[in-house]
């Protein structure tokens, strides 16, 4: 059996995200009469025969025969994929977006004296700084349209429309080439009036908060949409080699796709704004960048969640605004933080 940890961690610690995203459904349009109807973007296969074109072994690459004898052989793919029609030249994608309060409070904690710790962690942080940083960063990357990933780029037109529930529901438009992706530094009356009620939800001045956003982006007629892609497997002989996501009869976009882009807020990681930084990274207790496989947080560097959050959340004074905030930020993402029993 687990010994219990001796720096007065617990072993078994979860915090539930506060930040909580539906899929996002695609549907196709044209910019003049986007706020009217919009068509459903059904996916469709495609059977190709490709090229070889992957690294071959050098006594292949480098025997003429040979090598003319492998780009013979027929690549076939049979892939999804989804696009506008011709008479469509507009992408329309629509999610909600709720925020919750309670970003210190774990959802499963073993250790009583610890929790009652990381609440007082989570009361200094307030007393000390709220939640309008953050919440700034989240709204931001509502406004800017992040959250299309690839189906942003190129894009001749963009617009993002957020709204609130309930009766007294509010609305704000944003025009996304307005808002940089790279940097928190510009805002305006918009953005700050969106990131009001998202820090409201979060500091508990309101029970929650449920935000409606649609996005549209004037990519051309015909042109392709880039919905998500499953991960398969079990990938058999004759099967397909590209399976996209899709959500009654729609192409749409995982929730988790979208939740990575809107807490794409992570600028304070030594490397950021240097040759080697990629601008903003999505908040990760590592600063994990799976794309190019590296960690920008370690252990080693002492600036990954765990280390700062073992030292905070047992009574520790924050370093830095800067990474106070990078602590709350993986709390409001939520995860499995336990320490462990065994070393």
């Amino acid at each position: 059996m687990a010994k219990s940890n001796t720096k007065g961690l617990a072993t078994v610690l979860s915090f539930e995200k506060k930040i909580v995203l539906s899929d996002g459904l695609m549907y196709g349009t044209t910019w003049n009469e986007r706020q009217g109807k919009a068509a459903l973007l059904p996916l469709h296969e495609k059977s190709v025969r490709g090229t070889i074109s992957n690294r071959l072994k050098q006594a292949v690459a480098n025997d003429p025969a040979k090598l003319n004898a492998e780009v013979e052989k027929p690549n076939l793919q049979t892939v999804d994929a989804a696009s506008l029609s011709m008479d469509q030249d507009t992408l329309k994608v629509t999610f909600t977006m709720k925020v919750l309060r309670g970003a210190a409070v774990p959802a499963a904690c073993n250790n009583a004296e610890h929790k009652a710790k990381i609440l007082g962690m989570g009361n200094r942080y307030v007393e000390q700084y709220g939640f309008g940083e953050l919440a700034k960063r989240y709204a931001l990357n509502l406004a800017n349209a992040r959250f299309l990933w690839r189906n942003r780029v190129g894009a001749e037109n963009l617009e993002v429309q957020v709204e609130t529930d309930g009766p007294d529901a509010t609305k704000w438009l944003f025009h996304p080439y307005d808002y940089s992706l790279q940097n928190f530094d510009k805002s305006d009356e918009r953005v700050e009036a969106l990131a009001e009620q998202i820090e409201s939800a979060l500091a508990g001045k309101i029970p929650y908060l449920l935000l409606t956003v649609t996005a549209f982006a004037k990519i051309g007629k015909g042109q392709d949409v880039y919905p998500s892609e499953e991960l398969i497997l079990d990938k058999g002989k004759g099967k397909k080699s590209k399976v996209l996501y899709e959500v009654a009869g729609t192409a749409a976009m995982h929730s988790q796709k979208l939740s990575n882009a809107i807490r794409t807020i992570d600028t304070w990681y030594e490397e950021y704004g240097t040759n080697t930084g990629v601008g903003p990274i999505a908040v990760e207790p590592y600063g994990a960048v799976t794309n190019l496989g590296k960690a920008f947080r370690t252990p080693k560097a002492k600036n990954d969640f765990y280390t700062l959050f073992d030292k905070y959340s047992l009574d520790a004074d924050f370093d830095s605004p800067e990474a106070a905030h990078y602590v709350m930020a993986v709390l409001i993402r939520g995860g499995v933080f336990g320490a462990s029993g065994k070393e």
